[in-house]
C-alpha cells in the first residue's frame, strides 16, 4: 500500500498549511438528523411504549422489519430489556424497561 503524501499549500502571508486544512475551512457540517433507530428508541422509551403500527408509521418499515429490529437491535445488540404488554382490548405495546 502506498502512503498518501500531504501537499503543502502556501497561504497569502507565506505560511504553509496542509491541503486538507484549506479545503475543510469554512465548511460547517449540518446537525445530523435522527436515525430511524433513534426514533424507534424514543418511542419505546415513552411510559406507554409503542405499538408495531406506531413504529411502522414512524419509520416506514414493514411489520417484519419492526419485529426484527426489536429482537435484533434492541434486545441482542443493545442489550435492553424489552417489555411486551397486551391489554384486553387493543394492540400489543412494547416498551423499554427503565433502569431503576
Amino acid at each position: 500500500m502506498a502512503k498518501s503524501k500531504s501537499r503543502k499549500v502556501t497561504a497569502s502571508k507565506g505560511k504553509t498549511r496542509s491541503k486538507s486544512a484549506v479545503h475543510s475551512r469554512g465548511h460547517i457540517k449540518p446537525a445530523a438528523a435522527k436515525t430511524k433507530q433513534q426514533v424507534c428508541l424514543d418511542l419505546l422509551n415513552r411510559p406507554e411504549g409503542a405499538t408495531v403500527e406506531e413504529l411502522q408509521a414512524a419509520t416506514g418499515w414493514q411489520q417484519h422489519s419492526v419485529r426484527g429490529f426489536l429482537a435484533g437491535a434492541v434486545k441482542k445488540k443493545l442489550g435492553l430489556t424489552l417489555l411486551s404488554e397486551k391489554p384486553n382490548a387493543g394492540p400489543r405495546h412494547y416498551r423499554i424497561a427503565s433502569a431503576v
